[in-house]
C-alpha cells in the first residue's frame, strides 16, 4: 500500500514544481512555527486561528503542519502526496474563507481590502497536480518504491 502511494516517475517537470511549491510555501510554515520572517509563531497563529477565525484547534494545528512540515516534505520529496494534499487544503481553505472576498488579484497597489486568490489558486493547483502525479525525480518517496 505505501510503496502504491510514494510510487512516481522519473520526471524533472514534478521535480520543479515540487520545490517550487515547497521553497514558496515553507517560509509561511516558518511564519506559523517559529515567528520567523516576521511571524507570530506557533501558539500566536493558533491563538489567531481558533480566537480571530474561529477554526477548531485541530485544524489550527493541522494548517501550521502543512505549511512548515508539509513544505519540507515537498522539497525533498518525502510523502510529497500527503504534503500536496496538506498545501491543497490550506489553499483551497484560505481562498473559501478570506481571499474569494477580495477578488482574484493580489492587492499590488494597496487599493484593494486585502489580497485576492490569484496565488492560493495557482498553489492549489500545483499541489493537485503533484498530488497526482507524485514527487518525480530526485525524490525520496521514488527512491522508497522506485517508479518508471
Amino acid at each position: 500500500m505505501w510503496r502504491k502511494c510514494l510510487h512516481t516517475r522519473d520526471d524533472i517537470i514534478l521535480l520543479l514544481l515540487r520545490l517550487t511549491l515547497g521553497i514558496v510555501i515553507l517560509p509561511h510554515g516558518l511564519q506559523k512555527t517559529l515567528g520567523l520572517f516576521g511571524g507570530h509563531g506557533f501558539s500566536g497563529t493558533y491563538g489567531f486561528f481558533t480566537a480571530t477565525m474561529g477554526l477548531p484547534g485541530a485544524v489550527a494545528v493541522l494548517v501550521i503542519l502543512a505549511e512548515s512540515l508539509g513544505a519540507l516534505g515537498l522539497i525533498v520529496g518525502f510523502l510529497t502526496r500527503l504534503g500536496a494534499l496538506g498545501v491543497a487544503a490550506v489553499m483551497a481553505g484560505a481562498i473559501a474563507m478570506v481571499h474569494w472576498q477580495n477578488g482574484f488579484f493580489m492587492n499590488w497597489l494597496g487599493n484593494q481590502k486585502g489580497e485576492g486568490f490569484e496565488y492560493h489558486l495557482l498553489a492549489l493547483g500545483i499541489a493537485v497536480a503533484l498530488l497526482i502525479k507524485g514527487g518525480g525525480a530526485l525524490s525520496i518517496d521514488r527512491a522508497i518504491a522506485g517508479g518508471d
